[in-house]
C-alpha cells in the first residue's frame, strides 16, 4: 500500500510533464519554441510538437493573410493639389523567426505599427511623384503595385510579406472641396448667365423682327387702304361729276342738304349770317335756285 501510494504521485507528475511537453500547431498558424527568450525551434507544419516543460515555451503567430487599414493621410502630387488618401494592405507573417527577432514581445500590434510607418512613407513618396489626375483616375493599379514593391524589402526585414496594397478612397481635403464646389458653382452660374444673355439676345432679335414685320404689314395695309380710298373717292367724284352734268339742280340741292346737315346740329350754339344769304336758298324757296333766278 505504501509503494502504490508513492507511485501514484510520481505517475501523476510524469503525466503532467508529458502533457506539458506536447503542443499542437493549427494549420492556420506557425509556432516558435523559445528557451529563455531565444528561438530553439520553428514549427511551421500543422501537427504535434514537443518542448521541455517549464524551460521552453511556445509562441504562436497567425499564418493567414491579414488586413491592415492605414489611417487617412494627406499627399501632395506634382501639381500641388493636395489629396487625402485612404488605403489598406494585406500581409502575412512569412518568416516567424525573423518576425520574432524584429518585434520581440510586441507581436502583431507592434509589427502593424511599423508596417503603417513603412506604407505611409511609401504612399507619400510614390503618389508625390505623379500628377493628381493619375491618382484620381480609375487606372491606378500601377501606383498601388509601386507602393507594394517599394514597401516589400522593408517589410521583409520584419519577417512580413506584403501581399497587396489598395487605395480605397482619394478625396480632396475638406477646405479644398469647399473651394472646388464654390468654383464649380461659380462656373455653372457664369454658364447660366451666358445662356440667359444669349437667350435675351435671341429674344430681342425675334422681337425686333416681329416689330419690323408688324410695321411692314401695317404700312402695306395702310398703303393699300389709301389706294382703295383714293380709287373710291375718284369713283365717287366721277359719279358726282356725271350726276352734276346730267342734273346740276339736283347736285346743287344735294350739296346744300349736306351743308345743312353738317352746319345745323346740336353742337353749334349759334350762327350769325344775313337772312338772304345764298346758304339758305333752298330753305327760303320751294322752287330751288333756278326758280328764284327766273
Amino acid at each position: 500500500m505504501r509503494k502504490s501510494a508513492l507511485i501514484l504521485p510520481v505517475v501523476a507528475v510524469f503525466a503532467i510533464a508529458a502533457l506539458s511537453s506536447i503542443f499542437i500547431v493549427d494549420e492556420r498558424e506557425k509556432a516558435l519554441v523559445l528557451q529563455f527568450g531565444r528561438v530553439i525551434k520553428v514549427k511551421e507544419d500543422p501537427g504535434l510538437g514537443f518542448k521541455i516543460p517549464l524551460i521552453q515555451q511556445v509562441v504562436r503567430y497567425d499564418d493567414r493573410i491579414l488586413s491592415r487599414d492605414i489611417d487617412p493621410l494627406e499627399v501632395t502630387p506634382l501639381d500641388d493639389r493636395r489629396l487625402v488618401v485612404d488605403a489598406f494592405a494585406r500581409y502575412r507573417v512569412d518568416d516567424v523567426e525573423r518576425f520574432r527577432q524584429a518585434v520581440g514581445v510586441g507581436g502583431i500590434e507592434f509589427a502593424e505599427d511599423r508596417l503603417d510607418s513603412i506604407l505611409r512613407a511609401q504612399t507619400r513618396e510614390i503618389l508625390g511623384s505623379v500628377a493628381s489626375n493619375d491618382i484620381l483616375s480609375s487606372d491606378r493599379a500601377a501606383l498601388m503595385l509601386r507602393i507594394r514593391n517599394g514597401s516589400f524589402s522593408q517589410a521583409a526585414a520584419l519577417g512580413v510579406e506584403i501581399v497587396d496594397v489598395r487605395l480605397k478612397r482619394t478625396d480632396l481635403p475638406r477646405q479644398n472641396l469647399d473651394a472646388t464646389f464654390a468654383r464649380m458653382r461659380a462656373e455653372r452660374e457664369r454658364e447660366a448667365a451666358d445662356e440667359r444673355a444669349r437667350g435675351n439676345e435671341a429674344a430681342q432679335r425675334v422681337r425686333a423682327q416681329a416689330d419690323r414685320t408688324q410695321v411692314e404689314i401695317v404700312s402695306d395695309a395702310r398703303r393699300k387702304a389709301e389706294i382703295t380710298r383714293g380709287e373710291a373717292d375718284a369713283e365717287r367724284n366721277a359719279i358726282f361729276a356725271a350726276a352734276f352734268g346730267e342734273d346740276p339742280e339736283f347736285f346743287e340741292f344735294y350739296r346744300s342738304l349736306n351743308a345743312y346737315r353738317k352746319a345745323l346740329h346740336g353742337s353749334n350754339s349759334s350762327m350769325v349770317m344775313s337772312p338772304d344769304s345764298e346758304f339758305f336758298n333752298y330753305l327760303g324757296s320751294d322752287m330751288g335756285v333756278s326758280a328764284q333766278a327766273q
